[in-house]
């Protein structure tokens, strides 16, 4: 198993920036791709951006593609999410999701593939 904890999330205007971290612990992190979902109050939750096991490979929703990076590293046993150009409708729980993967260069958009997530943090963008 593993145990994730997300950090980061604040309070921010439109057209600045935030870094999520979302920290694990357990079994071996290289073992895992990571994902970064949202959900506004509201919605349902979507899918943010996804990271293979190594980093090499990485996947964006069309709605954040150009403005986030997801990015980890296995030898700190975090994966990050760094967000520029935030927007209003940005506004969401932010939360990481873990699974561990055969293949290295596997990841995953959808949250049902998914078996360990944190708690979430919260990120609101004002106008």
């Amino acid at each position: 198993q593993v145990q994730l904890v997300e950090s980061g999330g604040g309070l921010v205007q439109a057209g600045g920036s935030l870094r999520l971290s979302c920290a694990a612990s357990g079994r071996t992190f290289s073992y895992y791709a990571m994902g970064w979902f949202r959900q506004a109050p509201g919605k349902e939750r979507e899918f943010v951006a996804a990271i293979n096991r190594n980093g090499a490979n990485t996947y964006y929703a069309q709605s954040v593609k150009g403005r986030f990076t997801i990015s980890r590293d296995n030898a700190r046993n975090t994966v990050y999410l760094q967000m520029n150009s935030l927007e209003p409708e940005d506004t969401a729980v932010y939360s990481c999701a873990a699974v561990e993967t055969r293949y290295s260069g596997t990841y995953y958009s959808q949250s049902n593939r998914y078996d360990y997530w944190g708690q979430g943090t919260q990120v609101t963008v004002s106008s």
